[in-house]
């Protein structure tokens, strides 16, 4: 078998590309189709556990779901977690093989682009088409040498482009007609067309621009997205733009946006629930009164946590627990509640060690090894045992009396996490804590909302791929479409 190969690339980051990859992948599904994402090269601390054992972002494993799909680290071959302001933790066929400043990672490129083709080539051998997600702008003209993400490979395997932009930014033709002008002559030549995406108004007032893009570029609009409110889908990287008051809210959730918070997407479901408002709380801003304290993931758990102590957290959390309410800390924010964070190796920095908050008696040690597992088990706490499944993507090591009281007992036989002696505080290395129904309810009423109304997130999330496939359907040119997967005569070419 020979995959058909389409790229989407944006004209900007958060364009929409992984929105209309998954689009593609469940409309092509649709049609019978054996298809599979890709992303060449992501850089993202919003990552998954795949089913061959290692680590890709999320927005694959979501693109995965849409195509029918078990994640697999072949559509995400490498993997960038920033540490810091210029270096990351890269990540190959779903390992960690080295953190690299960007000078170096630019040297490392070579061998990345192996990883990159070997996986292309074994998706192409597997199914009849194959989706691409770029990542950032083609147009990052100092980013062009060596490129991975972009037109490099789509020049290295040959396969046409379609050009996404968001109107919703503003300048969306400046976007799409300067994007073109900053690529070379055989990379215009593979854009075969243009979406636009998060429109809202009325067509009409549109068309004349979008009959001027066609005659000045000669390239098709092969469509306009509208924009599709109430979109329950995992963002692969950046924070929520929503505002987060609502009307009616019955528990209300803060969650420090850590310089390097990992695995945002843990609070979807809590974001999604009607009873339930959860904010991100971010630098300047004082933390508000609420109900639950939740510590997220971490990238750089020790520098995290010094911005912590900074912002004024420590104090927060303390005077939030003296007066009743609850705290959650959930892989690097379990480890940030024990005594101490030890980096004996630099795993994520300097080498060193730092005090924790202090609310669980455990420290942690950062080991070489990352732990990567799918998991499932109930929580050690609750009267009715709620089922829990989720994943550990982790280097940490913990140890100490306040492991002897469990949060999870799971499904390998393993204790999980820390519940404090006066149940105010829990403590777990388990990504998608809150994404089962089961385990959603007993972890808000714990918090103290009783009879909370049942929310089902995975199916929120198919729900929200099927309207982004009806999207496709209603308002992109299919015909077009399906001649670039070879469903139709005669074929796209570049």
């Amino acid at each position: 078998m020979s995959a058909r190969v389409l790229m989407v690339q944006g004209c900007t980051s958060d364009a929409g590309k992984s929105a209309l990859v998954t689009a593609l992948c469940r409309w092509l599904r649709r049609r019978g189709v054996a298809v599979a994402p890709f992303k060449p090269q992501n850089m993202a601390l919003n990552s998954a556990v795949a089913a061959d054992g290692g680590e890709i972002g999320r927005a694959q494993a979501v693109q995965a779901q849409a195509a029918g799909l078990a994640p697999h680290t072949d559509f995400n071959p490498i993997l960038l977690k920033p540490n810091s302001d210029t270096g990351a933790q890269v990540i190959v066929h779903g390992r960690a093989v080295a953190n690299l400043d960007a000078r170096a990672y630019h040297d490392y490129k070579r061998t990345a682009m192996a990883a990159v083709l070997a996986s292309h080539a074994r998706l192409c051998e597997r199914f009849q088409a194959v989706v691409v997600e770029g990542a950032g702008s083609p147009a990052e003209i100092n980013l062009r040498d060596r490129d991975i993400a972009n037109m490099g490979y789509a020049e290295a395997v040959d396969c046409p482009v379609v050009l996404i932009a968001d109107i919703d930014r503003g300048g969306v033709f400046a976007h799409l007609v300067g994007t073109l002008a900053l690529l070379s002559d055989s990379e215009r030549a593979r854009v075969t067309g243009f979406v636009i995406n998060r429109f809202r108004g009325d067509i009409a007032l549109l068309q004349p621009g979008l009959d001027w893009l066609e005659r000045e570029t000669g390239k098709p609009v092969l469509g306009v997205l509208p924009y599709l409110h109430g979109l329950h889908l995992e963002a692969e990287d950046a924070l929520p733009r929503e505002p987060a008051a609502k009307a009616g809210a019955r528990l209300r959730v803060v969650v420090p946006a850590l310089p390097r918070i990992s695995n945002h997407n843990d609070f979807d479901a809590l974001r999604a629930h009607p009873q339930v408002e959860c904010r991100f709380v971010g630098p300047g801003e004082t933390p508000p009164a609420c109900d639950l304290i939740v510590l997220p993931g971490s990238k750089s758990t020790r520098a995290d946590l010094d911005w912590l102590r900074r912002h004024g957290w420590a104090e927060a959390i303390a005077r939030h627990l003296r007066y009743g309410g609850r705290v959650i800390g959930i892989c690097g924010g379990l480890q940030m509640l024990g005594r101490a964070v030890h980096d004996p190796h630099g795993i994520e920095g300097e080498a060193g060690s730092s005090a924790g908050l202090g609310w669980l008696e455990l420290e942690t040690t950062l080991e070489p090894h990352k732990q990567l597992r799918n998991v499932q088990g109930r929580f050690a706490f609750d009267d009715e045992s709620a089922t829990v499944a989720g994943y550990e993507i982790h280097c940490g090591v913990s140890h100490g009396l306040a492991l002897q009281r469990p949060a999870l007992r799971l499904d390998d036989g393993r204790d999980d996490g820390a519940l404090s002696a006066d149940g105010q505080v829990l403590g777990t290395y388990l990504h998608g804590l809150f994404d089962t129904p089961q385990a959603l309810a007993a972890l808000l009423r714990w918090a103290g909302l009783e009879q909370a109304q049942p929310l089902d997130l995975a199916a929120l999330r198919e729900a929200g791929i099927e309207r982004l496939a009806d999207a496709v359907e209603a308002h992109l040119d299919t015909a077009r479409l399906a001649q670039c997967f070879g469903l139709e005569e005669p074929a796209c070419t570049a």
